[in-house]
């Protein structure tokens, strides 16, 4: 498994490239200020931050708890990013609609858009991030 510094160096860069990319695309695809956008991005990345962290941490556990190994394959990849986005889902929509002054429907909306590209993002960030970074051969690190 990976160290608490590795995790949070992952969290980190997860979410700082994250938000350089997705602010200026969010204002541009939904009309808004990028001010609010940013806003919106900085509180989801926070949030998502510490989702991030909690979120791997327990994904890795319950692999090695149950397959012995935390190397993923793609569909593993696939579950752990999908089920990611859902937590995360979850938790932003209704601040999402109350800071931005939009229905839910609206906030759904944009809020699936962001998780879709996040989703993309993550996948590819975290197979990044395996390959720049790979996990020590003896998995019983913390």
């Amino acid at each position: 498994m990976r160290t608490t510094f590795d995790r949070i160096r992952h969290a980190l860069s997860f979410e700082i490239i994250g938000l350089l990319v997705i602010t200026p695309l969010g204002a541009l695809a939904f009309h808004m200020p990028i001010h609010d956008i940013g806003i919106v991005a900085i509180l989801a990345a926070t949030l998502a931050t510490l989702w991030n962290y909690i979120y791997n941490l327990i994904f890795d556990r319950a692999m090695l708890r149950i397959r012995g190994s935390v190397h993923k394959t793609i569909p593993m990849r696939i579950i752990h990013a999908l089920l990611f986005e859902l937590g995360l889902l979850i938790v932003l929509l209704p601040f999402v609609a109350w800071y931005l002054q939009i229905s839910l429907m609206q906030a759904l909306i944009m809020d699936i858009s962001f998780a879709l590209f996040y989703l993309i993002y993550a996948f590819v960030f975290n197979w990044a991030y395996d390959l720049i970074f790979p996990i020590p051969n003896n998995e019983q690190t913390s």
